[in-house]
């Protein structure tokens, strides 16, 4: 068996790995690579090999960088059938739309200079249509049943707590009168996360391939992002004002949905206005609702108790319509407005950011890490003067951020995941990882007695 590495290979984003195995080729992952504009369109619309001659592929979760270039992967000629969880297929259909419309319009945008330039127009590396394509060959397969995808490979798919539908894929496999069991981590999530399960920890490895995001440090509790976000909604209403919100619209939104909820519920805060404003977030949420099998205990209860479902409280608002994202504005009392997206670049958040950022009684939270140029990056780190929609803004709402948010394992939490298999594994490959986090995680492993680990470069190949 060959194990190509040829996206999240020393990088954290266009997971893609190929498995090589009884005369099968097997696809891991089809993800989006992102970064420079130039270097992106080039790097997504070229494969290291034809489609046409992928004989399945397997998806761990719906997130862009590990779904968002399946439209394109088909549109070249792969015909195949795509594996995932139930929820995955139907969050990913979702949001390869929502991405096919992104990158029309980032297309259109990029064409109207390179008209002025002179240049050559370019299409788009998929539409709309493309993405709606993917749909005829999601094959959809429950948590923790085995299922045959090629010859001598048995995948069976073990919740990883990332995401809604993540999964870690433990691969069986027959060749040459040998078995071994590959297990691939995907996305590994958090313990106590709310909504979601913890993530299974992996069984009878013989070799791992396991993401390295945050390798280089741990996170700090959900306990106290909690107590966070609590603190700073419970001082902006003393002052009158609206807590704006920048967010991812699956996984983070509906995360702080349900702080806030609880909050109300323990009289913590007030019961304010909690205004959704992101269609893409909001058809996540409803998602959400639709896939019970995904949830943790604790929700499930929770349900059971209110008898409706997790992401509906009387305080929530889901707000589609332009004209209802525009009656917000117009509200003057304390409120929180969550709107996409997550680094504040584009969408209805700038909006909401234009109305409130000069009234001093608002607050500008940021729950996540902000890219470098952006919005949200320079709002992160306090600026006084912003430029929004080419207009200048003094900044005069406070800016406040909560770091414990992440849906990823910190140092810690992908030890104990790796340790879980330390006396059989063979070999462990770090992925989805830059040097900053996949380096010491690899030097703490060796520490720890495991006999080979590997952190590959791209398009480097290993035969097991």
């Amino acid at each position: 068996m060959k194990i190509h590495f040829l996206g999240a290979a020393r990088t954290v984003t266009g997971s893609m790995h190929l498995l090589e195995v009884n005369g099968s080729r097997i696809l891991l992952e089809c993800g989006l690579f992102q970064g420079k504009r130039d270097k992106t369109y080039e790097r997504n619309q070229n494969f290291p090999f034809d489609p046409k001659d992928i004989d399945t592929v397997l998806l761990s979760h719906a997130h862009l960088d590990h779904s968002g270039n399946l439209p394109n992967l088909v549109k070249q000629g792969y015909q195949n059938k795509i594996v995932a969880t139930r929820a995955t297929t139907h969050l990913a259909k979702l949001m390869l739309r929502d991405s096919g419309h992104i990158q029309e319009t980032d297309i259109e945008y990029a064409n109207k200079k390179r008209a002025r330039k002179g240049l050559p127009l370019m299409e788009p590396l998929y539409t709309v249509e493309d993405a709606e394509k993917v749909a005829n060959y999601f094959q959809s397969v429950e948590y923790d049943a085995p299922v045959e995808i090629a010859e001598g490979v048995r995948a069976t798919f073990l919740d990883a707590g990332h995401i809604l539908g993540s999964a870690g894929i433990a691969l069986d496999i027959t060749e040459a009168n040998r078995n071994f069991r590959v297990w691939f981590s995907g996305d590994i999530g958090r313990r106590d996360l709310p909504l979601l399960r913890d993530p299974v920890l992996p069984v009878n490895a013989d070799y791992l391939i396991m993401e390295s995001t945050y390798g280089d440090k741990g996170h700090r509790p959900p306990e106290m992002a909690y107590d966070e976000l609590r603190d700073i909604v419970q001082k902006t209403v003393k002052r009158g004002g609206k807590v704006i919100i920048p967010s991812f619209a699956v996984g983070r939104t509906q995360e702080l949905a349900v702080f806030l909820h609880q909050m109300i519920q323990n009289n913590e805060i007030p019961s304010i206005p909690v205004f959704v404003d992101s269609p893409l977030a909001i058809n996540a949420s409803q998602i959400f609702n639709e896939h019970p099998e995904c949830m943790d205990a604790e929700t499930l209860a929770d349900i059971r108790k209110r008898g409706h479902a997790a992401l509906d409280f009387k305080e929530i608002t889901y707000t589609r319509s332009v004209e209802e994202s525009k009656a917000i504005n117009s509200y003057q009392a304390p409120a929180v407005i969550i709107s996409a997206s997550g680094m504040a670049e584009a969408g209805r958040i700038l909006h909401h950011l234009r109305n409130n950022i000069e009234d001093k009684r608002n607050t500008i939270l940021i729950v996540g890490w902000q890219a470098p140029n952006t919005l949200g990056r320079r709002l992160a780190e306090r600026e006084k003067e912003v430029k929004i929609f080419g207009e200048r803004f003094i900044r005069k709402a406070d800016v406040a951020t909560i770091n414990g948010l992440s849906a990823h394992a910190g140092n810690d939490s992908l030890l104990e995941y790796a340790s879980a298999v330390k006396d059989q594994v063979q070999k462990v490959f770090l992925v989805h990882g830059e040097d900053r986090g996949a380096l010491p995680l690899q030097k703490e492993l060796q520490m720890h007695g495991f006999k080979e680990v590997i952190y590959p470069e791209a398009g480097a190949i290993f035969e097991i």
